[in-house]
């Protein structure tokens, strides 16, 4: 397991947010932390106002985590390069990496930028998006679980998540029905079996996690309703969601499914999108 949890910031409020989410996860796992700022080229002439604005916000940044982090060991590194590559190297050795949802260079009526957006479908291990301090705790973490690799590493993610926050972890599975003509004979009967053999096969998948995790209270729901709704419905009541960076649904070729796409644009509670790291790039 790596041990160390990575927190891009750049000097936005989300950023702060994020380092601030990154603190508290590093204290209550006993991970190590890792303030990074990726200071881009800026226009000729004002280079040496650039790497100073990217030093002071580092280091803002760093002082936060720490009040937050405890005994937890912080430290920074400040490097020139392409944020997005530079972010995404970064998941490849970190326990998780966790990024505010918007940086400085978003526009103001955007919910997620688009080096969030790029990192959470490329990067190599679970990246949390935080858009800003919680001012709620409701002591349950959601996770979208399917049986897909992807919500498999998912699954995994949120147990360590609700073992180290001692919260409960509710497990959602929502079965999106075929479509069937509305004249069809006998529909109702066939969509409610359908939606029964669903219903088993999801309780089933979750049986092994609880056997494995006694320690960690696992309830499940079962729901005949769009994936992505019904996420963003349960995560108005979570401290957490987490989701497969692709699930059962989504095609070979895409590296952020629709299902997570929606969820972060959508949801206001920290997000962790999980890919698995056997993957690779």
């Amino acid at each position: 397991m790596n041990a160390r949890i990575v927190a891009g910031v750049d000097g936005s409020a989300p950023a702060t947010a994020a380092a601030e989410w990154a603190a508290a996860d590093a204290r209550r796992r006993g991970l190590d932390l890792r303030i990074v700022h990726i200071c881009e080229q800026w226009p000729h002439g004002v280079g040496d106002f650039s790497t100073e604005y990217c030093a002071g916000a580092l280091e803002a940044a760093a002082d936060r985590a720490r009040e937050l982090a405890g005994e937890v060991e912080v430290t920074t590194d400040l490097r020139a390069g392409n944020v997005i590559d530079e972010l995404i190297g970064e998941s490849a050795s970190a326990d998780s990496l966790v990024l505010g949802s918007r940086g400085l260079g978003g526009f103001e009526g955007m919910v997620l930028g688009s080096v969030s957006m790029a990192v959470a479908g490329h990067a190599r291990g679970p990246v949390v998006i935080v858009r800003g301090a919680r001012r709620e705790e409701y002591g349950r973490i959601v996770v979208g679980y399917d049986g897909s690799a992807h919500s498999e590493a998912a699954m995994q993610y949120a147990i360590e998540q609700a073992r180290a926050c001692h919260t409960r972890l509710h497990v959602l599975y929502a079965w999106r029905p075929p479509v069937f003509s509305p004249y069809a004979a006998a529909y109702d009967s066939v969509l409610e079996k359908a939606f029964q053999q669903e219903v088993h096969a999801a309780g089933e998948r979750v049986v092994p996690w609880r056997e494995k995790n006694p320690d960690v209270e696992i309830t499940d729901e079962h729901l005949c309703d769009d994936p992505a709704g019904a996420l963003i419905r349960a995560a108005a009541t979570a401290d957490l969601v987490v989701v497969g960076s692709r699930g059962l649904g989504g095609f070979a070729s895409a590296v952020l499914g629709s299902v997570g796409h929606a969820v972060l644009h959508h949801v206001t509670c920290p997000v962790a999108v999980v890919r698995p790291r056997q993957e690779g790039p």
